[in-house]
């Protein structure tokens, strides 16, 4: 008899280990399927990860195994290998970590393959006159027929929208068609067109991908400034890695940069890429999924989660503006996808690429180090220069009158932009109408009540929603604390940019690109094909339009707020400060034309300013290291928060002490030289979705996965059900 230790698709800690099940001798399993198992008192999915000839369990105790939901592993070897990596390190459940690896829709069967009716003509009369069958006076018939003898089998419904479907019929009936269901794809951004161009690598770009290629090394952070080539060279090393009959993972960080590198890698691949991110309906996810399972395509293009495509024998990983926090999971299964690739690149001995104009402080640190080799390209491909970036200090403005969110420069430069023709994009951080809604007569702000943080006014529905739990509210007219009349409105987001503009320019089309204008499928898409066809004129968007795209006639950005994250509680706030201005400027002068760029700040003697304008990386990366150096911060630590949340704030509140009491007790032990730092407090963000948040805060020089995992024991054994309990480590957001 054969065993199976199978891992129930349930998240939960109480059942988060292996349980055996018998194996009935009339199904076929092996590790990597699901099944269905009896649970208690009802039978749920399982994932099967090892079989067995013995079990440790008493016989009679032993379940069979109710069915089989796969016919063929759905989970490969080596993502069970990263899953039992993911569960050790990031201290996960199995369950959890197990679900990454196939579209959440395929769970409890809500997506399935989708099969459509399709006619051809049977076998016995494709070489047969028709005038022996087919009457002289039905044409109709004749003409499917025919149609079908040269076109080869089509779809039921598009022959019956171009042809008689009585005729259609009838000749089935007769068997001289034959209709049969047929598994059809769903793929997603079909609309995207283009040709192909040839294109010949700068020196700089074959340097880089003759070192990928032939270079022994293994681990790579590509450093090439805004319009390089970088896209080429990660092309030219997933192509290399195709011919060796090899896979690849090309990772992007936002969503809204997958439709355009999506078209460049059809254009270049064909029918090997597939796409993998959220924004997929869950047929077009689970399809190129399942493209890639079954070696019908080998690259796979996408956000985070495309790191866990079902791909064996890669042979390359690269991860795109490698520097974006929206590669750390903040929400469970926590996890650093740049690590999930590292295991990847590792375990089938394959090249990791990991590309930037403003890398990370803690990865251009590991070139340094001789963890990673630095490869560097400081020209554009077009050997223009990088865009002149003027800075103009808001606080002069101000002092001549201008209360507007419009500099007199920014302004004439907008002006002069248009009458030539060209396009501009504007960049502010901030979606929505304005970021909060204030009485000036009492000072109140209006607040979700289910989280500590201000609500934001959208003009276009008139309502103040919650960015972090998405409530939505009745616009305020009357202070609910003083009656007063007396309301305004906060700092200005991105609708009121976009008014602004309608009226300085009434003839031209604005596009707006934030979360609020991209919720539907496919609308990243539809308005950077609008704006690249330059049916617009300006576009106005937050970080989704900072980065990664390529608009030839866009030779003006404007920076409406640059100071908007820089004053952050958080010690990456300058550096992410830094790699926005630099990216998003990085869109101007992109072709033949050249690019200019209109900062606007408040505090223009800033340091970081000084190197922006220069584009001094390298200068940046110094005065930084020797901030972080000073104070203990990363990479000369590791950052370990331990985050506790619930509804009931004195169960929070008690959870914190017990913990940090036996965290310090920890800390004055045999770890003591290894911590710089060790506090509690309240979260920034002191409530969210109606839960109370506070949390110990840790530097650690060495030995941080020991500590870590002495940390998770101490909070394993001070589990209380009503309080939530995580670690994170280097946290992408402190709030």
């Amino acid at each position: 008899m054969k065993f199976a230790e199978i891992i129930v698709d349930i998240s939960s800690s109480e059942v988060d280990r292996i349980f055996d099940y018998a194996v009935p001798n009339d199904l076929e399993i092996t590790a990597g399927m699901r099944v269905l198992v009896p649970f208690g008192k009802r039978e749920i999915e399982g994932f099967v990860i090892a079989l067995k000839d013995k079990t440790d369990c008493l016989l009679e105790k032993i379940k069979p195994i109710a069915k089989n939901l796969d016919a063929v592993p759905v989970i490969t070897n080596e993502s069970l290998a990263l899953s039992r990596f993911m569960v050790k390190k990031y201290h996960l459940r199995m369950a959890d970590t197990l679900r990454l690896f196939i579209p959440s829709q395929m769970r409890g069967g809500r997506i399935k393959e989708l099969t459509r009716l399709f006619v051809k003509v049977s076998p016995e009369y494709q070489s047969r006159d028709s005038a022996e069958f087919i009457k002289k006076n039905s044409a109709a018939q004749k003409e499917v027929f025919d149609f079908l003898c040269l076109e080869g089998e089509q779809p039921l419904s598009k022959l019956n929208e171009d042809f008689s479907a009585s005729a259609i019929r009838n000749l089935i009936t007769r068997g001289i068609l034959i209709s049969f269901e047929k598994v059809v794809g769903r793929r997603p951004y079909q609309d995207l067109r283009g040709k192909s161009k040839d294109v010949d690598l700068t020196a700089e770009q074959q340097f880089a991908v003759d070192k990928i290629q032939n270079s022994a090394e293994k681990h790579f952070l590509l450093h090439g400034v805004t319009g390089s080539g970088k896209t080429e060279v990660y092309m030219a090393c997933i192509e290399d890695a195709l011919r060796q009959n090899k896979t690849a993972i090309m990772l992007v960080p936002e969503i809204a940069l997958t439709p355009q590198m999506f078209k460049n890698f059809r254009l270049r691949f064909g029918d090997s890429v597939a796409i993998l991110h959220s924004g997929l309906s869950a047929g077009e996810r689970f399809d190129d999924w399942r493209r890639l399972l079954t070696g019908e395509a080998s690259v796979a293009l996408g956000a985070r989660s495309a790191i866990f495509a079902p791909l064996e024998n890669l042979g390359i990983v690269i991860i795109d503006e490698e520097h974006e926090q929206s590669y750390i999971s903040e929400t469970n299964p926590r996890y650093h996808a740049i690590e999930v690739a590292e295991f990847r690149a590792k375990h089938n001995n394959a090249k990791l690429v990991l590309g930037s104009a403003t890398p990370s402080i803690e990865s251009y640190h590991r070139t340094r180090t001789g963890e990673i080799v630095l490869l560097e390209m400081t020209e554009r491909v077009n050997k223009k220069p990088l865009p002149e970036i003027g800075i103009v200090n808001m606080c002069e403005e101000f002092y001549v009158g201008n209360n507007g969110i419009f500099s007199r420069k920014l302004k004439a430069e907008l002006i002069d932009c248009i009458e030539k023709g060209n396009q501009a994009m504007l960049f502010i951080n901030r979606r929505g109408y304005s970021s909060y809604v204030i009485c000036h007569s009492c000072g109140f702000v209006a607040k979700c009540t289910e989280c500590d943080v201000s609500l934001v006014y959208h003009k276009e529905e008139n309502v103040l929603k919650c960015h972090y739990c998405a409530a939505r509210f009745a616009s305020l007219d009357i202070c609910p604390e003083c009656k007063g009349t007396h309301i305004r409105r906060g700092f200005v987001g991105t609708q009121q940019v976009v008014e602004i503009l309608e009226s300085m320019f009434p003839n031209e089309k604005i596009l707006r690109m934030d979360n609020d204008t991209t919720q539907s499928k496919d609308s990243h898409a539809k308005i950077l094909e609008e704006f690249g066809a330059q049916k617009a004129s300006i576009l106005v968007g937050t970080q989704m339009i900072a980065k990664g795209h390529d608009f030839p006639s866009v030779t003006l950005v404007g920076i409406i707020d640059a100071d908007m994250s820089l004053h952050f509680s958080d010690y990456r706030s300058i550096e992410r400060t830094f790699q926005l201005i630099t990216q998003v400027s990085g869109r101007a002068g992109r072709d033949n034309k050249t690019g200019k760029v209109i900062l606007q700040t408040l505090t223009p003697r800033h340091y970081v300013y000084k190197y922006a304008v220069k584009n001094d990386y390298h200068s940046f990366f110094e005065k930084e290291c020797n901030l972080r150096m000073t104070a203990k911060y990363p990479p000369f630590s590791k950052m370990i928060r331990i985050l506790v949340s619930g509804e009931n704030e004195d169960l929070v509140g008690e959870s914190l002490k017990f913990i940090f009491e036996k965290v310090c007790e920890l800390s004055k032990g045999e770890y003591n030289k290894n911590f710089a730092y060790l506090a509690a407090m309240r979260s920034p963000v002191k409530r969210i979705q109606n839960k109370y948040r506070m949390q110990i805060l840790m530097r650690l020089c060495g030995k941080e996965d020991e500590i870590s995992d002495k940390v998770f024991e101490i909070i394993e054994k001070h589990k209380h059900p009503k309080v939530l309990c995580f670690i994170e480590k280097n946290p992408s957001n402190l709030s």
